[in-house]
């Protein structure tokens, strides 16, 4: 390996490292600087009660020692006990809703990176034309929505209106719609992407030469062209990957899919502290390496890259 490689690639897992710390403390401290607690609501229990359920969840200690405790459980995988789904840890409710999230979220990573590399490129090849002019129209609205709007506009259409999708998200039909509002923002954002990447392209001396040699135009495209104007797509994959995460909380929960979306918003509702805590630092935690895994994959891609 390139010693100034070497170097990056540990530079940046410093980085990581360190970001990580300081989100797992912002979130440990944010939550216990909320006002109330886990266990107030409109039946709350006596302060004999609260005291003893504190007591077992270790919140009667300081909040250091109980800093130490818990950093020390998450370097374990450990994020202790759901407050709320008794007899149930958070690590255990993590694994069973990401096995579902990860495959809608692979599914709709891999839909946007193909089709918004085929549409970019055919904006691209057809530029100015009315195909052109026609993708980046779409590409444009579909940027501008936000996924939550889309998952909507979706479930009351197909689910609701025309009945021809089922709104629950627990079979596999019904994870086509979910798939499908988590994929058409990035999708868009890599055709343009893909589109502004081969015009540039395209206009080099080196495509025109191959052109001037009799090549055939489909192999100008995807065998030089799409190979030199895919690096800005690599650099997108991680704030994508960050994307269709975060995205997921709110779809899943519109389509009601078991997923870690629906752990997280039901958390958040039944003021789950453990679980909160719990999925925030797991998914930040998910993001900081896709973003480390993508700047590593960008310098490998395109060794132009200066990593001073």
């Amino acid at each position: 390996m390139d010693t100034k490689l070497a170097k990056y690639i540990l530079k940046r897992l410093i980085l990581a490292i360190v970001t990580i710390f300081l989100i797992i403390t912002i979130t440990f401290f944010s939550m216990h600087a909320i006002p109330g607690g886990p266990f107030l609501s409109e039946k709350s229990p006596s302060a004999e009660v609260t005291a003893a359920l504190e007591a077992k969840y270790g919140l009667d200690k300081p909040l250091g020692e109980q800093f130490v405790e818990y950093l020390k459980g998450v370097m374990r995988f450990d994020f202790g006990p759901s407050i709320k789904q008794r007899g149930r840890m958070v690590s255990d409710i993590i694994k069973e809703g990401f096995k579902v999230s990860m495959k809608i979220g692979a599914v709709a990573a891999a839909i946007a990176i193909t089709i918004g590399l085929v549409f970019g490129s055919l904006a691209a090849v057809f530029h100015n034309k009315f195909l052109d002019k026609l993708i980046m129209v779409l590409s444009t609205a579909f940027v501008a929505m936000p996924s939550f709007i889309v998952a909507t506009f979706m479930l009351l259409v197909f689910c609701v209106e025309l009945n021809l999708l089922p709104a629950n998200g627990d079979t596999v039909g019904g994870l086509v719609l979910p798939v499908i509002a988590l994929s058409l923002y990035p999708m868009s954002y890599i055709t343009r992407l893909t589109r502004s990447s081969m015009l540039d392209v395209l206009g080099q001396d080196y495509i025109r030469t191959a052109r001037a040699k009799g090549l055939k135009p489909s192999k100008i495209i995807f065998k030089h062209a799409l190979r030199n104007a895919v690096t800005p797509v690599i650099t997108y994959s991680g704030p994508m990957l960050a994307y269709i995460l975060t995205g997921s909380l709110v779809v899943e929960k519109i389509f009601a899919v078991p997923g870690l979306g629906k752990y997280f918003v039901s958390s958040i509702t039944n003021r789950d502290y453990t679980l909160i805590m719990g999925t925030t630092i797991f998914l930040a935690t998910l993001i900081v390496i896709l973003m480390l895994v993508s700047d590593i994959l960008y310098k490998i891609f395109d060794p132009r890259v200066d990593l001073s």
